[in-house]
């Protein structure tokens, strides 16, 4: 079960808003995340706490194909993006890494920066804790729960 607090963006976010290609040159991880969203939402880094949610509209993580977009998300504290819809290789990578990801069109409108949201991944349940609606999402498969689990696929081949 996740519980956390909602930030919330549009359509089209895209990996160079998520990290800014400027800061790629930066090899530590935790020092990467300094600078997520920072181009989007310049006070996500500062306001953040382990355990809170990314929700989206359609297309997030368009761009390139660079793993430190959902690297950064997850080392910034986020444990858990809910989307309309991902562009198809940050969803891959995500799952790579052992970020959670949830698509959920109809769960996106109902939520606004602050609520609080509450998933169960593996039953795809999404509620938003604030107004008490709650969305039905595909849940993973066994096997891609497993790896989200683990902490990503590397976790996996050991």
């Amino acid at each position: 079960m996740i519980c956390g607090k909602v930030f919330k963006y549009g359509d089209d976010v895209d990996t160079d808003v998520i990290i800014p290609a400027r800061y790629l040159n930066i090899t530590d991880m935790k020092l990467l995340s300094e600078h997520c969203m920072e181009d989007i939402d310049k006070d996500f880094i500062r306001n953040v706490k382990n355990g809170d949610v990314i929700v989206a509209g359609s297309n997030f993580g368009c761009g390139s194909s660079r793993e430190h977009a959902p690297a950064v998300i997850l080392e910034s504290g986020v444990s858990l993006i809910v989307a309309a819809s991902f562009a198809r290789i940050f969803y891959r990578n995500a799952i790579n890494i052992g970020l959670p990801i949830l698509e959920c069109p109809d769960a996106v409108d109902s939520f606004s920066s602050g609520d609080v949201l509450k998933a169960d991944l593996s039953a795809g349940v999404i509620e938003n804790v604030s107004t008490g609606e709650t969305f039905q999402a595909k849940p993973f498969p066994t096997f891609i729960m497993d790896i989200i689990s683990k902490g990503g696929i590397l976790n996996c081949l050991s």
